[in-house]
């Protein structure tokens, strides 16, 4: 399966009529066939407080969907603006197979996750699997805009799922910590996904701290969309080119957001070009939350100098 799939794809495979499986029932669960098991995923979330993404999931969702949380299941505890540990902390092997496992997400499932807003928040999920050995997942391009606005069914209410065993182990170069940051950013490529006023320091509504990693260049995750009212991904081609010119053809960078969710769309968009890349799973909402630490402002050349 690829890392991006579109929504006829899924519904064909929610049909069972991509690879010749049967028709499989509403809950994600398999009826037979030799296709493994779909697992869809929803994972809207909202900076507001005043929105919450268990309420729009229960309003409508793709059918055969289940929810998660990006705070409550994707991120460890104790997180919090301006907290040491920043806003959405990397969650623990333990924590991860727990809630893949009652997700029913275990060896051989495949996983199709979605949001409202072209994959920034859905791609957290794909990130965490693919970092934990899960091959099998994916972000669905354009997520429920583009399958409502293809005229296609949504359902309400709760899911639940038979339970799996998640088996997996977080792999080594997929997640930096503060500590290798503190010592290694002033020397490595390091691309951050925000909006450019927040990696400026023009603005900062949410963090301690205005500005940006000393080094850092700035790589929105939202020019890896095309535009119009449903953006979805850009071809793999015009991602590479995008890419190459912020060097990660030529070094494996560090990518960092406000809290380590949005810039696993990066991730993504690299993934596509045929690049890798590292997550800073801490991000600007712990960095900015260290006094002791330096943050830069304005932009960053090639040669990565601090202004």
């Amino acid at each position: 399966m690829d890392a991006l799939v579109d929504t006829a794809w899924l519904a064909r495979e929610m049909a069972g009529e991509g690879t010749g499986a049967r028709p499989r029932a509403t809950s994600g669960e398999s009826e037979g066939g030799d296709a493994a098991p779909l697992r869809i995923v929803d994972v809207r979330w909202y900076l507001d407080p005043a929105r919450r993404g268990r309420d729009a999931f229960r309003a409508g969702h793709i059918p055969g969907a289940l929810f998660l949380d990006i705070e409550e299941d994707l991120s460890a505890p104790g997180g919090g603006r301006g907290r040491p540990v920043g806003r959405h902390p990397w969650p623990s092997e333990a924590q991860v197979a727990e809630v893949m496992g009652r997700a029913g997400i275990g060896p051989g499932v495949r996983v199709v996750a979605y949001d409202d807003v072209s994959g920034a928040v859905a791609a957290r999920l794909w990130y965490l699997l693919r970092a934990h050995g899960h091959e099998q997942a994916a972000v669905l391009d354009g997520g429920i805009t583009r399958w409502q606005a293809e005229g296609r069914p949504l359902e309400t209410g709760d899911k639940t799922v038979k339970p799996a065993v998640f088996q997996g182990r977080l792999r080594s170069g997929f997640v930096v910590d503060k500590d290798e940051m503190v010592a290694t950013h002033r020397g490595r490529l390091v691309l951050d996904a925000r909006v450019g006023e927040r990696y400026l320091g023009e603005s900062e509504p949410i963090d301690p701290r205005a500005g940006h990693l000393p080094g850092a260049r700035n790589a929105p995750w939202t020019q890896n969309l095309t535009t119009g009212a449903v953006p979805v991904f850009l071809p793999a081609r015009a991602l590479r080119q995008r890419y190459e010119t912020l060097g990660a053809l030529r070094e494996e960078p560090v990518v960092y957001c406000g809290s380590g969710v949005n810039a696993c769309h990066d991730l993504l968009a690299l993934h596509l070009a045929g690049l890798r890349g590292a997550l800073y799973a801490g991000s600007w909402s712990e960095w900015s939350s260290d006094p002791s630490l330096p943050a830069a402002t304005g932009e960053e050349d090639a040669g990565r100098s601090v202004r």
